[in-house]
């Protein structure tokens, strides 16, 4: 069993941060079931989770000052406050450029599942990860009370969709309940998470 590492701090991820946190989300979902399925071979993987599908979906959080990491970037959480998300444009961009044609529509559709889940005001979590060498340390659940401590004091919900089957105990200690199951074609299924307001 890993030895659990001592509190860690958890800051802002700054913009000069931003290649070392994706690298460490990359080695956070190298066994992720949704991303092993948009992309099954390993360069495939690699290019988009440090390239542009991933920034697409989650780095707008870095500029919004609401993505947070670990220590020494062991892990990082890309949050999203209300009114802001994803650039949907340039996610469909590099989805069509990066992930391969058969699954195209399966991707679109699981998009509108996520879309028809999504509550209005609410902060998202469209990201949360520990490097694969420090899994099992505490400090997904360092990252998730740090955000949810600053979320409860403002009083709103969150919301999340867990793409790991393994990760939904993490989310329900953490107060979020499950609201369905999105799947499209061929994909996996993910489950949309919803904490309500503290």
């Amino acid at each position: 069993m890993p030895e659990l590492q001592p509190m860690t701090s958890v800051t802002e991820v700054t913009e000069s941060e931003r290649s070392q946190v994706f690298a460490s989300l990359a080695g956070a979902f190298f066994a992720d079931p949704l991303m092993r399925w948009f992309f099954p071979d390993a360069q495939g993987f690699l290019n988009a989770a440090t390239g542009d599908f991933y920034d697409a979906f989650g780095g707008g959080a870095i500029a919004e000052g609401t993505a947070f990491r670990t220590e020494n970037c062991e892990g990082a959480a890309l949050w999203y406050p209300p009114g802001t998300g994803p650039d949907e444009e340039r996610l469909v961009e590099a989805m069509v450029s990066t992930v391969r044609p058969a699954i195209h529509e399966d991707c679109l559709g699981l998009m509108e599942g996520m879309a028809r889940y999504h509550p209005q005001e609410c902060w998202y979590l469209a990201v949360l990860g520990t490097d694969q060498a420090y899994q099992g340390r505490g400090l997904g659940a360092q990252l998730m009370k740090y955000a949810l401590a600053k979320i409860d004091a403002l009083g709103l919900p969150a919301y999340l969709e867990s793409s790991n089957p393994l990760n939904m105990s993490l989310y329900k200690r953490h107060g979020f309940e499950e609201m369905g199951s999105i799947q499209s074609g061929s994909s996996p299924a993910i489950v949309p998470m919803l904490r309500e307001a503290r």
